[in-house]
């Protein structure tokens, strides 16, 4: 028997998962999302893969695109979390944004930024699961924000 998805959503908040939000730009317009289902694949070749809701406008142009970058949030940007993980149409709307190697958004103030291409796309139920391969990526100082428990928090 299948576990119903509530035991399943209070069985996996019971492990910490680093905070990001993966951004792409299609078509001149750009698309962002907040995301814990994040995580290094392999290191020869430099793999990363993210877990994106099938549902979701960020989902088609990421598939479209090509491409993904994947911001790693810093401890004191739980407002810029909640800003992409809402539904909100103008997500990007007064932040001071760069561009990367691969001209996608690079949040301002983050741990860091990876960006990829897409190498692969594995089915995930309601997700897709989308394999990149890292061509460019920057870090900075600080601290990461975890999500714990349906719960932003820190450490330590």
């Amino acid at each position: 028997m299948a576990i119903d998805a509530t035991e399943f959503r209070k069985t996996l908040g019971h492990l910490a998962s680093g905070v990001t939000v993966v951004t792409t730009s299609l078509d001149g317009m750009d698309f962002g999302l907040t995301v814990t289902a994040f995580s290094s694949l392999s290191l020869n070749p430099p793999l990363v893969l993210i877990c994106i809701e099938k549902s979701i406008k960020s989902h088609d142009a990421i598939r479209a695109a090509g491409k993904f970058a994947v911001n790693l949030v810093d401890e004191s940007q739980v407002e810029l979390s909640n800003r992409f993980a809402s539904r909100s149409e103008d997500k990007f709307s007064g932040l001071e944004l760069s561009r990367g190697a691969l001209e996608l958004p690079i949040l301002p103030g983050t741990l860091g930024a990876i960006e990829c291409r897409v190498t692969a796309e594995l089915p995930g139920g309601d997700h897709t699961i989308f394999v990149g391969q890292i061509e460019h990526a920057e870090t900075r100082d600080g601290a990461p924000l975890l999500y714990f428990r349906g719960a932003y928090r820190t450490l330590a």
